[in-house]
Parts: C-alpha cells; sequence; structure tokens
C-alpha cells in the first residue's frame, strides 16, 4: 500500500462496540466505490464496554482497519486528534461511530471536494435528536457565536472531509482544549470551504455520552479558549454599575442639599453591597479561570497518551 493513501476515515469509539462491526461493512462498501486506496482509523477512547476487542477483531480481518488506544478517557476531541495524527489519506473524513452519521454520505461529501473545495462540512438538514437535545443545541451554538464572534449553525457538526493540506495545517495547534477543537479551528484556518446536507439517522445504540453538565462545562471551555468577550462584558457591567451608582450618589446628594431630604434605609444599601461584592468575585473567578487556562497551556502536558496500536507507529 502507497504511503499516500486516498481517503483516510478518522472515528472516536466510546459506547458504539456493538456498531462497529456494520460501520465497517458499510464503510468498506463505500468506501471501495471511491477508491480502493484508504484506511479506517478508529480510536479506543478507553471505551467501558471492550470496544478494543471487536477494533482488534476488524484489524485482522482487514489491515485496511487501524486501531488506537488511548491509555484512558481524553474526550472525543482529543481521540479524534490522535486519529488527525496518524491519518496519511489525501482526503480526511471525521465521523462519528454510532451511525447518526450514514457512511454513504461520504460519497456525497467527497464529490463536492474533488469540485475545487478544500472542507466540506454536512449540514444536517433534519435532525434526528429529542426535542430537549435539539433545543440545548440551538442555544449552545447560539451562545457560541456571541461569545467567539463566529457564525454556527447548530445543524453542522465534526462529520465532513478536508484535504491533506488542511490537515497539515490543522497539526499546528497545539491547544490542550480540545473541547469542539475541529470546527472551530476549520474556521480558523481558511481555506475554500463550503456545506452540503447530509441524511441524519436516530441513534441505535446507547444514548450520548454528553451529559447536560458535561455541555455546559465544554461550553464554558471552549468559549474561555476562544474568546476574550467574557472578560469584555465584565468590564462593561462594571462601568455601567459605577454609572449608575454615581448617578444615584449625585441625586441624593441634590435631595438633601436642596430639598432638606434625610437619606435613610439600610436594606437597599445592604442589597447595594451584596450586590456590588457578587459582581465583584464572580468577575475575579472569571479571571482567575482565564489564568488557568493559561496555566494549563503552559504546562504542555500531552493531549492524549497511546497505549496500543494494530499498527506500527
Amino acid at each position: 500500500m502507497n504511503d499516500q493513501l486516498h481517503i483516510s476515515v478518522i472515528t472516536p469509539v466510546y459506547k458504539c462496540k456493538n456498531s462497529l462491526d456494520e460501520l465497517y461493512e458499510r464503510l468498506n462498501t463505500t468506501l471501495y466505490k471511491i477508491n480502493h486506496n484508504f484506511e479506517i482509523i478508529m480510536i479506543d477512547d478507553s471505551s467501558p464496554d471492550d470496544a478494543w476487542e471487536k477494533i482488534l477483531h476488524l484489524s485482522q480481518k482487514d489491515k485496511k482497519v487501524k486501531g488506537i488506544k488511548l491509555s484512558k478517557n481524553f474526550g472525543q476531541h482529543s481521540a479524534i486528534t490522535a486519529g488527525l495524527n496518524y491519518a496519511k489519506g489525501k482526503w480526511i473524513v471525521v465521523m462519528d461511530c454510532d451511525l447518526q452519521d450514514k457512511p454513504e454520505e461520504i460519497s456525497k461529501l467527497y464529490n463536492k471536494a474533488i469540485e475545487g473545495y478544500d472542507i466540506v462540512l454536512g449540514k444536517r438538514h433534519q435532525r434526528k435528536d429529542n426535542l430537549m437535545t435539539r433545543f440545548l443545541s440551538k442555544l449552545f451554538y447560539k451562545t457560541l457565536s456571541y461569545f467567539t464572534s463566529n457564525d454556527f449553525d447548530e445543524r453542522i457538526a465534526q462529520f465532513g472531509i478536508f484535504s491533506n493540506k488542511v490537515l497539515e495545517t490543522l497539526k499546528q495547534f497545539e491547544e490542550q482544549n480540545r473541547a469542539f477543537a475541529l470546527i472551530m479551528f476549520l474556521n480558523i484556518v481558511g481555506f475554500k470551504k463550503t456545506e452540503i446536507d447530509i441524511e441524519h439517522l436516530e441513534r441505535k445504540e446507547g444514548k450520548s455520552s454528553y451529559s447536560l453538565s458535561k455541555k455546559v462545562n465544554m461550553a464554558i471551555n471552549l468559549i474561555v479558549s476562544h474568546s476574550n468577550k467574557p472578560l469584555i462584558l465584565s468590564i462593561k457591567i462594571g462601568f455601567l454599575i459605577s454609572l449608575f451608582s454615581f448617578t444615584y450618589g449625585f441625586w441624593l446628594i441634590i435631595k438633601y442639599f436642596i430639598w432638606g431630604i434625610n437619606i435613610q434605609g439600610w436594606t437597599s444599601v445592604m442589597v447595594s453591597v451584596y450586590f456590588i461584592g457578587g459582581l465583584l468575585f464572580a468577575n475575579i473567578g472569571l479571571v482567575g479561570f482565564y489564568i488557568s487556562k493559561v496555566f494549563d497551556e503552559t504546562k504542555k502536558r500531552p493531549i492524549y497518551i497511546i497505549e496500543e496500536t494494530t499498527f506500527k507507529l
């Protein structure tokens, strides 16, 4: 097999062991129609269902399947990074393993890419998730768009194809926080990009590992890692409160010296003190959070650790 493959498919694996056989068969059928020179990279992100045994079986059955086992659960986007670092294809496809992304749609993405695009992302024209998931996703993307000054579409996830030229550029990004990194980085790198409609299916097995708390934490980490707008907002809020306090104080002085009205009311004073104190603590915490992210980046810890592979590194 040539060093330069035509297509590399990267899929992180977590709690989807029973989907891997069907995923492999459908990927194999689809990719053979495009080009026989391809590889399928499955990254076991310390899946609790012994998915590695299935990946080993598939790699022994077909050398086109390459497995990477991480030493612990580093998260979906760190697992994707591991796959990207070992992909050798001229074209790179990233997709989930739960079969909500249809392997057959890769042909549509590829055909669009060879029209002259470096990045083609799949747009789920009708998401097959429950109402709450769709609502939270829409809220997440709206918030993310506001704070990062990027226009994100909740119908676009990470299922897409991009050229090796884009891959080599992505490898230059070394941020420790990889949450949602692929889409963020694809927005940053530039190159010729487009989106096309794809079919989105219902999840066949299990449920998403992204709980509400994980999604909130991911949103906070993502915003802090890619935007300083929260700091700017805290400064603006501080100035508004100061302006309100100055105006109110000036109004009290006028009432006392011009109209002789005594100012009373410890309740309002205490409420104001607690209100300002809460904002100060919140702003200090926000600044501290930014500092902690800087600290994490300076440690230069590995984004992932590989325990085992089915191929020579």
